[in-house]
């Protein structure tokens, strides 16, 4: 077993390669002066079971391309099989027609991935756990949820909580976070006139005096969050915490999040903020590589990764 690291989250792979107690395959990843990608591996992996770790975050292209360039040079130096541990998905979001002439680009994406070489995927809550089902090879879809429920009960230590879905589309995963935390949930119905744009319409559920945490697995411009945030605290909540599995943050949201009414916003490593965040005190980075190590582990040896959750 042998990991590979992508260059879109160094800091991600070297974390997992010191909990697996594993250095990192010798390789050599540059761009050309013209963008194009090259790849080459220095060492001998001929039958060894490779893991490339590579999340396809901003720049999602160049990353994709990267990812599916490493898969190709691993397949063509006779690697044994080749797991694409891809902490961010991207693209998930394009997972469906939602106009009538428009592609599928999720579904694109898993044919890429497949046809450049990989054996399995490995990847962190998925935007829609349909995606597993574009993939012809075997997919193993992990979750953040256990990780906040530790995060809420050691370090937040809050009382009369209360766990926020904000769609109706988040309602199962809220559902999970509050069953391991013990506490009822509330609903945020909303209506996006336009992509990137939501309107808060209605809460379902009392937040009065209640400290409330919002769970969802993508913050991207930041508006929706910021939004149920204000509209939880009209409504009489104490506090609002945010945890989010994949923390995109294009263009102001960090400035947004910083002047808005959320108390704490929790994200994970999945994708490379280190810079974006920098001396932002609302904003807090827990890491995931204890458990995608563990799940390559798994993987390696092949026992079960879904006992994880149980």
């Amino acid at each position: 077993m042998k990991v590979l690291a992508g260059t879109s989250n160094l800091k991600l792979c070297k974390d997992i390669a010191r909990q697996l107690k594993l250095k990192l395959v010798n390789s050599n990843i540059k761009r050309f002066a013209d963008g194009e990608v090259y790849m080459e591996i220095n060492e001998n992996i001929r039958g060894n079971s490779i893991f490339v770790v590579q999340s396809t975050s901003n720049p999602a292209n160049d990353n994709l391309m990267e990812l599916l360039i490493c898969i190709d040079a691993l397949r063509r130096s006779s690697a044994k099989n080749i797991t694409a541990v891809i902490p961010y998905f991207g693209y998930a979001r394009q997972d469906r027609k939602v106009v009538p002439r428009t592609a599928i680009s999720a579904k694109l994406v898993s044919n890429l991935i497949t046809s450049a070489g990989a054996n399995r995927i490995l990847s962190v809550d998925l935007h829609a756990g349909q995606i597993q089902g574009f993939f012809d090879i075997p997919v193993d879809n992990l979750f953040a949820t256990p990780i906040f429920a530790r995060h809420i009960k050691k370090k937040m230590k809050l009382n009369n909580l209360i766990c926020v879905s904000p769609d109706v589309g988040g309602v199962e995963r809220t559902r999970a976070l509050s069953r391991r935390i013990n506490s009822s949930i509330a609903i945020i119905d909303k209506r996006r006139p336009a992509p990137g744009k939501s309107e808060v319409m209605n809460i379902v559920g009392n937040v009065t005096n209640k400290n409330c945490v919002i769970v969802d697995d993508i913050i991207d411009s930041g508006g929706t969050i910021v939004n149920a945030a204000k509209a939880l605290k009209e409504k009489g909540a104490k506090d609002v915490y945010v945890y989010i599995t994949h923390a995109v943050l294009s263009g102001e949201a960090v400035n947004k999040i910083e002047k808005s009414q959320i108390k704490k916003l929790i994200t994970t490593d999945t994708i490379d903020n280190t810079k974006k965040i920098n001396k932002h005190k609302k904003i807090e980075i827990i890491s995931l590589a204890s458990m995608i190590s563990e799940a390559i582990k798994r993987i390696a040896n092949s026992t079960s990764v879904s006992d994880l959750f149980n």
